[in-house]
């Protein structure tokens, strides 16, 4: 087994090299163009989030998916991933991140607009879809949704559980000396707690949770900024500048600067926002709503307030600190960069880490147990729970550097069917979006709209 961990590693890197990363990034540019650029309608959006479509089927309200997505989303790669990527990609890395979540939010649109329009209602009456029901409605494929079903369940265990309490664990250790093992039983009562209520219950957590802490941690950002507001206009200064330089800010060859922002800003605000993944997707089919597009339009908020406004202000916070440049990387530059501003830079680390890593971890819950009921139906579900809850406490105390990894390999190999359906399914996607109201002129015409026809509806 020892050169087994070596070989993961270096799949890994291959699956998220940069053949990915410009799969992704053509990916949201495809969509922007083909889809008139939906981030226009950023604010329609939000509004629409708040609103509730009475009477309409689905298992929570349009706000309650939103909240779900952003539960999964928003976690270790707003903070630890944001430093990271500014430490070894320098102050560029953020616009490109940033860049990654413009872009993303036209992807997470189309993913979640055709989850929407593709969900199936279960004999119980609950409504279920996502990229596994794309692929076996819109596809006609049952085995490729067999397979996004399946990575989903492993990436749950990893992505979704392990590798965030993992993080929760270290910081708490490092910071205020609790024992991992503590840290784990915690984590896993409260898991176990949400889980055991079934989806009204990790909506209802997620709905009150990451508004909350969301704005906690805007706010905080906002107060370190602010306190730091002499260095400010020369760090943003920094990061236009960095974005495009051909040299790294700490010197080196001449074209690795602008080559390491790339790679490392589009990467992590990739990892974060998760678009291009097709999660976001499952908890759109379970809104209440009776227009896909709507539906699309509100979920793609999430990532405009996960990359875009949360990424982007982590990485002001990181390159305004000066931090960046001590050779710290991790969850060791995070404690230094929040530091800096006593008492309070600690306090906003450290709640809003612990609070995001806990939301991510009921969000991918939701996220894998739609995938294991995809897969063997309700009579799995509560011992994948229980699986789940071990997960959490094995994570809290375990080192996982092998785990990140399969875990990051089981995201890659999801993205590639989820995008398998997007491209393919495209015109679906421009023809719902022209018969919304309002946008009726604002989605590019097709001319092959006899095949958008034959797949309304999922038929």
């Amino acid at each position: 087994m020892s050169g087994f961990p070596a070989f993961v590693d270096r799949l890994c890197t291959f699956l998220w090299g940069y053949p990915m990363l410009a799969l992704l990034f053509c990916a949201g540019v495809f969509f922007t163009v083909r889809l008139s650029f939906p981030q226009r309608h950023t604010l329609k959006g939000i509004r629409l989030s708040f609103k509730k479509e009475p009477g309409q089927a689905g298992d929570m309200t349009p706000f309650s998916a939103l909240s779900t997505t952003l539960a999964a989303t928003v976690g270790t790669g707003n903070i630890v991933g944001v430093t990271t990527a500014v430490s070894l990609g320098g102050p560029g890395a953020v616009l490109w991140m940033w860049l990654a979540g413009v872009l993303g939010m036209a992807v997470t649109y189309a993913e979640c607009a055709l989850s929407v329009h593709y969900r199936v209602r279960l004999p119980g009456g609950r409504m279920a879809g996502g990229p596994m029901y794309v692929l076996e409605r819109g596809l006609k494929s049952r085995g490729l949704g067999t397979m996004y079903a399946l990575l989903t369940a492993v990436a749950g265990l990893g992505t979704g559980c392990m590798v965030q309490a993992n993080s929760a664990s270290s910081l708490l250790s490092h910071k205020l000396s609790v024992p991992p093992h503590i840290t784990g039983l915690v984590l896993t009562a409260l898991t176990a707690a949400v889980l055991l209520g079934g989806v009204k219950s990790i909506a209802g957590v997620c709905g009150v949770l990451m508004p909350f802490m969301a704005v906690f941690y805007l706010l905080g950002c906002l107060i370190l900024l602010f306190a730091g507001r002499k260095t400010l206009p020369a760090s943003i200064w920094l990061i236009l500048r960095s974005a495009f330089s051909p040299r790294p800010a700490a010197g080196g060859a001449a074209g690795a600067g602008i080559v390491l922002a790339i790679r490392f800003g589009l990467s992590r605000g990739l990892f974060s926002n998760e678009a291009g993944m097709g999660s976001a997707g499952i908890a759109a089919a379970a809104a209440q709503t009776a227009s896909s597009v709507r539906q699309g339009l509100v979920s793609a908020t999430a990532t405009f307030w996960d990359t875009v406004v949360l990424c982007a202000l982590t990485g002001l916070v990181v390159v305004n600190s000066g931090q960046w440049q001590t050779g710290l990387a991790g969850a060791e530059l995070c404690d230094a960069v929040f530091s800096s501003v006593p008492v309070l830079g600690s306090l906003v680390l450290t709640a809003g880490l612990c609070v995001f890593v806990f939301a991510a971890i009921i969000g991918w819950a939701y996220y894998a147990e739609r995938a294991v009921e995809y897969l063997a139906g309700q009579r799995l579900v509560r011992a994948y729970r229980l699986l789940y809850s071990a997960a959490v406490y094995a994570g809290s105390v375990l080192s996982l550097s092998l785990v990140w990894n399969l875990a990051d390999i089981a995201n890659a190999l999801m993205t590639l069917p989820n995008l398998l359906a997007l491209f393919a399914l495209s015109p679906v996607a421009v023809s719902l979006t022209r018969r919304y109201p309002g946008l009726e002129k604002k989605a590019a015409r097709l001319p092959n709209a006899g095949f958008a026809a034959r797949h309304r509806r999922g038929k």
